[in-house]
């Protein structure tokens, strides 16, 4: 059989290795899935930069945004975890944080098990010295093996839907989850006025679950113009606030407010990963209102600010961590349903599957000069 290549990193700010491991024989419930498409997240960035709070297994392989499709499976893999039929020709994507299901988390507290004790997690915790080596989404092929490991979810996407949108599906879903997380806390209601803080790749995708779940109106605070908040305006917010022209905080919160008019947002969401997001966006609030924390994945360090502030505004403060794999249903199938509605693939720039391809896309992430770069191993999957 023809040999596999697979992109490692060796630690923060190293450059990219592609290795070339051998075809694996795939076991009974395991599968050898061809990436057609893994975008590159913030928190892949985050890492890079070393901002992870948790030892890693460097070298590995990092990538967890991916769609793609089973060319290989045993003879006992057969549906997804959600109980959809699994075949060669299946699309599926791969959630990152997969609960084992039996932790204390996972057994008691169900609706919260991306808190899990012992997930398995693609894309991070999987070295590149476990064998067979596919552990991450920047690579032409992802091995999944339930028997190795258990906790392991495939979620099947629909037959004709677009490998590019399967790229989407994980981070989009995390959208979703946290303004579920809000309404569930009585913070997020039918024509609320939304503030997203933040114009990166989740920031515009909040846009876009804040007016598919019922928001009146929605205003996006970030840079640069082009090509963020360009395309945020087309994904349908009303205003943008860019903040590489209104540079201090003072001057943002007013400029915010004057938009939404009255005493503030009922809502505004952190996507931005940036510390000092916190204190200014509480400030965009009426009192009453609500601030979701979805941007802080990992830790890029901490700020000043006084907590009097969410006790004298009488704020509900909500934290949002990734999703649980009953949540992915709601993302695949927003993605599916607004195909035609939404700009979901001028959000992506595709760069090949070559070391200088890869270095590329991290780097033009991090000057913010694309929205979401996306890594096509196999452009005739996506094409």
């Amino acid at each position: 059989m023809e040999s596999i290549r697979v992109c490692t990193h060796a630690g923060p700010g190293s450059e990219p290795v592609i290795r070339t491991v051998p075809w694996p024989k795939v076991g009974r419930k395991a599968a050898l899935i061809k990436v057609g498409a893994c975008g590159v997240c913030g928190t892949d960035l985050h890492i890079l930069k070393g901002h992870w709070p948790k030892p890693l297994p460097w070298p590995f392989t990092l990538g967890h945004e991916l769609g793609g499709i089973i060319v290989e499976c045993g003879d006992e893999f057969t549906e997804d975890f959600m109980s959809k039929p699994l075949k060669v020709g299946s699309k599926v994507m791969i959630p990152p944080l997969m609960p084992c299901g039996h932790c204390y988390y996972c057994i008691h507290y169900p609706q919260t098990a991306n808190k899990c004790l012992t997930p398995v997690y693609y894309g991070r915790y999987l070295g590149f010295d476990k064998a067979p080596h596919m552990w991450g989404g920047w690579a032409e092929y992802v091995y999944v093996d339930l028997d190795m490991l258990p906790g392991t979810k495939i979620y099947k996407l629909p037959d004709d839907m677009s490998l590019r949108l399967g790229a989407l599906s994980e981070p989009l879903t995390s959208c979703i989850r946290a303004f579920n997380r809000a309404s569930r806390a009585g913070g997020f209601s039918w024509g609320d006025t939304v503030v997203i803080q933040g114009s990166g790749p989740i920031g515009i995708l909040a846009v876009a679950a804040a007016k598919e779940m019922g928001a009146g109106r929605v205003i996006c605070v970030g840079a640069p113009e082009e090509p963020r908040l360009k395309l945020a305006r087309e994904f349908g917010a009303e205003a943008t606030v860019n903040i590489e022209e209104i540079k201090s905080p003072q001057e943002r919160i007013a400029r915010v407010r004057e938009i939404v008019g009255g005493f503030g947002a009922d809502l505004v969401m952190d996507c931005s990963g940036h510390p000092t997001a916190g204190p200014e966006g509480i400030e965009m609030l009426r009192d009453g209102g609500t601030y979701v924390e979805m941007g802080q994945f990992t830790d890029a360090g901490s700020i000043e600010t006084s907590w009097h502030r969410i006790c004298t505004k009488d704020l509900n403060v909500l934290g949002s961590w990734g999703f649980t794999g009953n949540d992915l249903p709601l993302g695949v199938d927003m993605l599916y349903r607004t195909a035609g509605k939404y700009p979901w693939l001028k959000m992506q720039t595709i760069y090949p599957f070559t070391e200088e391809g890869v270095a590329q896309a991290v780097k033009d992430a991090m000057a913010m000069k694309t929205v979401k770069s996306t890594i096509v191993p196999w452009p005739e999957l996506v094409d």
